[in-house]
């Protein structure tokens, strides 16, 4: 089968970076589908993986940990499937990823795809989604009921990027919460706005004046999606008593005085949506459950895909230039890459 992968450590300039491989078939293993894959979204973790991770000698390393596709076999101990139904996930990052013509994955992490969607729209949705909906839900335990966080706000620090595109929809969809979003574009800014944010602020400036000119004195709650060691102090000052702050980002330990949060009683919450498969939790089925409560809404036309561009096709060249622009930080929305080039 056609992959992409690496062996040896690279920089983006290296033009070896990622390589077309032909390789052999995956074998579903007890609880696999096996998946010919359609589309596959881009992630910064891409990335940082192809920085730090080297596969067994000899061997390759695949990326990508966004899919849909079609179930092509079911290994010993799925229920619940069948051959031929389109499907979307995010993977487990401790197993080979989905930048692949097949590939392997555990069922329970698994939805069916929404219908109302192609398969690259679809792609760009999947890892996002879950971090999203884990961030708000399940780590700052928002209720998803309008009228329980009427009055009360949300700021998304990095609110045009692939995870801040969901919050912000899924936010606005099943809370009452009035969402600020940040942005510093005048694209990233109308972006924001069309994915729910209420208003937008720009985090190269002072953000509590510009909250306080919107009549917004104090936050209670905050996403912090990017760049979280530079905004650290002035979230914290921002932040009601008894609020909380989560983040996806790896800031530099040395800028985030967690002292800080004492006197306001503040909770600090991180999200990785990849925990439950690496620990193999109890509710690993969660993920699942949450895509498909997700294409739910996505059917019935409260949730809109993040694909912002027309995606190129599978290859190593255009996943090296993708892992490029996500390097810049300066995405809206997702990347996407649709079918293997003939």
């Amino acid at each position: 089968m056609r992959a992409i992968g690496y062996q040896a450590p690279a920089s983006l300039d290296d033009p070896l970076y990622l390589q077309d491989l032909d390789l052999p078939e995956p074998h579903p293993a007890e609880r696999d589908l096996l998946v010919a894959i359609e589309a596959v979204g881009v992630n910064p973790v891409d990335g940082k993986v192809r920085a730090r991770e080297l596969p067994p000698s000899g061997g390759w390393r695949i990326l990508g940990w966004d899919a849909v596709g079609c179930i092509r076999a079911l290994g010993p101990g799925v229920e619940g499937f069948r051959p031929g139904e389109r499907v979307w996930y995010a993977g487990a990052l401790q197993r080979q990823g989905c930048n692949a013509e097949l590939h392997c994955v555990d069922h329970r992490l698994v939805a069916r795809a929404p219908e109302r969607l192609g398969p690259a729209e679809a792609a760009a949705m999947p890892l996002t989604s879950i971090t999203a909906w884990e961030l708000l839900f399940e780590r700052l335990r928002l209720p998803q009921d309008p009228e329980a966080s009427r009055g009360q706000c949300l700021l998304v620090v990095g609110a045009a990027g692939g995870v801040g595109s969901m919050l912000l929809q899924l936010a606005r969809a099943l809370t009452g919460l009035t969402l600020v979003g940040t942005a510093s574009r005048p694209e990233s800014r109308a972006w924001a706005l069309r994915m729910g944010a209420h208003h937008v602020v720009d985090h190269h400036r002072p953000l509590r004046p510009q909250l306080e000119a919107l009549g917004i004195p104090a936050v209670q709650w905050v996403a912090s999606l990017t760049h979280t060691d530079r905004h650290f102090e002035a979230l914290v000052n921002l932040l009601a008593p008894q609020g909380a702050l989560a983040l996806i980002d790896d800031p530099d330990p040395a800028a985030i005085n967690v002292l800080a949060l004492k006197r306001k009683s503040l909770a600090l919450h991180w999200e990785l949506m990849f925990t439950r498969s690496l620990y193999a939790t109890p509710d690993l089925a969660e993920q699942g459950q949450i895509l498909q409560r997700v294409a739910e809404l996505v059917d019935r036309g409260v949730l809109v895909s993040t694909l912002r561009e027309p995606p190129a096709a599978i290859t190593a060249a255009n996943l090296h230039r993708s892992h490029r622009r996500l390097a810049s930080h300066r995405m809206i929305g997702k990347l996407v890459l649709e079918g293997f080039s003939a």
